[in-house]
């Protein structure tokens, strides 16, 4: 199974999704999308693939979001795309490609969802938190 994450290494939730789609043994491409943006096209491609508008995968925290006066309802999907190029910590993360799907994975358990091998036993998270028993399939 070929899997795709964007993801940044400084992220807990990213990390955690890396953590999980290891535990399910496939070993993923990782891109580092801080240091190698997607494209606006590909930024497209994976918002709608996940089912979400351009707005609902804009992070907010710990970002120039408010600066930059991104609340702002007028704004466009260009204008929208013209800021995450210009600052790419705007695209939320992580987004996971599989075969299966595509997912904004926020919590880190929703990546379960598009995973060939989903009972990948217990987990547990940075924070302490386990998530996942083998033999359920999270929806």
């Amino acid at each position: 199974m070929t899997v795709t994450i964007y993801h940044n290494p400084d992220c807990g939730t990213s990390r955690n999704t890396l953590a999980m789609i290891r535990q399910s043994g496939v070993e993923p491409e990782v891109i580092e999308y801080l240091k190698a943006p997607p494209s606006r096209e590909r930024i497209m491609e994976l918002v709608g693939a996940a089912g979400l508008t351009l707005r609902q995968a804009l992070r907010q925290k710990d970002t120039p979001y408010a600066e930059l006066g991104l609340d702002n309802p007028q704004l466009d999907d260009g204008a929208l795309l013209d800021a995450i190029a210009a600052h790419p910590v705007l695209l939320n993360r992580p987004f996971v490609v599989t075969p299966l799907g595509v997912r904004l994975c926020r919590p880190s358990e929703v990546v379960l969802e598009i995973l060939e091998n989903p009972d990948i036993g217990p987990f547990t998270k940075e924070d302490g938190e386990v998530v996942v028993f083998g033999g359920a399939r999270q929806a």
